[in-house]
Formats: C-alpha cells, structure tokens, sequence
C-alpha cells in the first residue's frame, strides 16, 4: 500500500489540518510578536496544551506512531476543540491507524432493493432518492430526479450530488446557499473517505473533483469532517419556482453505505402544491433506473 493512502497518514492530515486552523486564542495562548510562519497552532504549543511531549506529537503528525492511546486522543481533540462528530472521528482514525487490515473492505454493494424502489414510489409527492456513500444516485422517485434541475440529462451512472453541486452550471443557481450546501457536502466525503481511504468509488469521485473544481480543491484542504446540517433548504427551482422543503436523511437497515433521502412540505401551504408540480411534471423513466443508459423522457400531454 502506497504511504499516502495509510490509515495512519489520514490520522497525521486531520491533526494537521484541525492544527492550522485553530488559533492560539482559542487556546488559551497569547500571540507573540512577529509574523507567525504557522497559520493556526505551531506543534509545540499543541503539544504543550494537550499535555504531550513535543515529540511524541510530531510522530504522531509525520505518520511515524500509529498507536496513540484514547487518553491521548482525547487530549488532543480537547486542545483542538473539536465538537462531539469531529472527536469520533479522530478517535475512529486512530484505532484504524492501529489495526492495518490486510485487505480492504469490498465496496458496499448498487443495487437498490425492489422494496425500496417501491417505498420511494409511495413517497411521492415528497422528493426521494437513495444514495450510495460517494453520493450517486442510486434510485429516485420522479421528484425526487427533477429536484436537481438538470441532472437528469447527465448519463444515470454520472449522477453524483457532490459531482452536480461542484460541476453543473445549475447547482449554483438552484441553491441560494450554494455555499453551505458544498461545505456540508465536502465534509461528508472527508469523513467517508478517512474511514475508508482506499474505497475507489470515493477515490474516484474525489480525484476527479480536486482536478476539475479549485472550489472543491479549496474545501478539501480544509479536512472538516461534518457540515452545518439545515433541516429546510431553499431551491430557486427553474420549473416550478422557489420552494422551501424539510429535508431528512437517514442510512438503510442492512443495506450498507446506502442512505435514503426525502424532502417535504406542509400539505395545503405553497410549497406543498410547488412540489406537487414537480412530481407531476417530472419526467418518467422508460428503463428501469439501474440500466447504463439513462432515463429518457416521454412527451408530457
């Protein structure tokens, strides 16, 4: 396995990246004279405030000691003042650091249950759609396609919302936010990615991304591990206008690495009869959805 894609390398970029962004106020630590070479928390003074020696923590963040204790762990996500999701993770890259499987996991399986594809179907008008862990999209009820103005005319195997919100020139249109709502996708790939480091679907995905997207390139350097989750989002949609919809996602019981998402509305309120226009209007698939050729549209009446 090449260095760079080591569980303990992962562990060394969190601690290096949550460092450099953490400045000596927070903790606790006065700014010195001069210009400071270091954009966050120099090495020394990390290890100073979680209580470790200076050595034993440049090992760590070189990749050279894969084993730090919880105790130390704990400390460090302490000084970093990392938040309860940010703290699991550290603490899942460190136990991953410490135990090299000889092999890596096999991928989560594609395919979408029967029964799934018809819990969707009985969701609508709500929006809905099932992802996989790199956010393809899977399967989809007819709203929940059209929601995401424009990806129906990619290919089916290229539909990914990471790669939609960071590449389709509709994505920034459709969201106000647009900001928030890449951040919060970044941070769900980080995650998946330092648990898993070698899967190739997110390898892919992220490869291709870094090299098409400075935006992307930008919050990937960052290595923040969870978004600013919104319970509503606001789409500026091109067919049925502004709508605002409850959004809840939530991963399938026995079905790992899929994730089932839906959007919903007050019934009788204007955004209730908005996506009631979406999922009328929405074009229907004539091939099942787990074909290689995408979904085609039929002539509305």
């Amino acid at each position: 396995m090449a260095a760079e894609h080591t569980s303990g390398d992962e562990l060394a970029r969190f601690l290096r990246a949550r460092r450099n962004q953490t400045s000596p106020e927070s903790a606790g630590l006065t700014r010195g004279p001069g210009v400071r070479r270091t954009p966050g928390l120099r090495r020394e003074e990390l290890a100073t405030v979680a209580g470790i020696s200076i050595d034993y923590y440049t090992r760590i963040e070189r990749g050279k000691e894969t084993r730090p204790s919880p105790a130390v762990v704990d400390a460090l996500a302490r000084a970093l003042h990392l938040d309860d999701d940010e703290h699991h993770h550290l603490r899942e890259l460190a136990v991953r650091a410490a135990h090299h499987a000889p092999e890596p996991p096999s991928p989560p399986s594609r395919t979408v249950r029967p029964h799934l594809k018809l819990l969707l179907e009985t969701m609508r008008p709500s929006p809905a759609y099932i992802l996989s862990r790199s956010m393809d999209l899977l399967a989809w009820n007819p709203g929940g396609l059209a929601l995401y103005a424009g990806i129906a005319d990619w290919p089916a195997k290229q539909r990914n919302l990471a790669r939609y919100f960071f590449l389709h020139p509709t994505a920034r249109q459709l969201f106000p936010d647009w900001d928030t709502q890449v951040r919060g996708c970044v941070a769900r790939l980080r995650a998946e990615a330092g648990i898993n480091p070698d899967a190739p679907d997110l390898t892919s995905l992220v490869g291709e991304l870094l090299l098409k997207s400075t935006d992307f390139a930008r919050l990937w350097e960052r290595y923040d591990v969870i978004g600013r989750k919104k319970t509503e989002k606001t789409f500026h949609h091109p067919q049925v206008g502004e709508l605002t919809l409850s959004g809840q996602s939530m991963n399938l019981e026995g079905t790992p690495g899929q994730r089932l998402g839906v959007y919903t509305a007050e019934p009788g309120s204007p955004d209730h009869d908005a996506m009631l226009l979406l999922d009328m209007t929405a074009p229907r698939p004539d091939t099942p959805q787990d074909t290689k050729a995408g979904p085609s549209r039929r002539t509305q009446s």
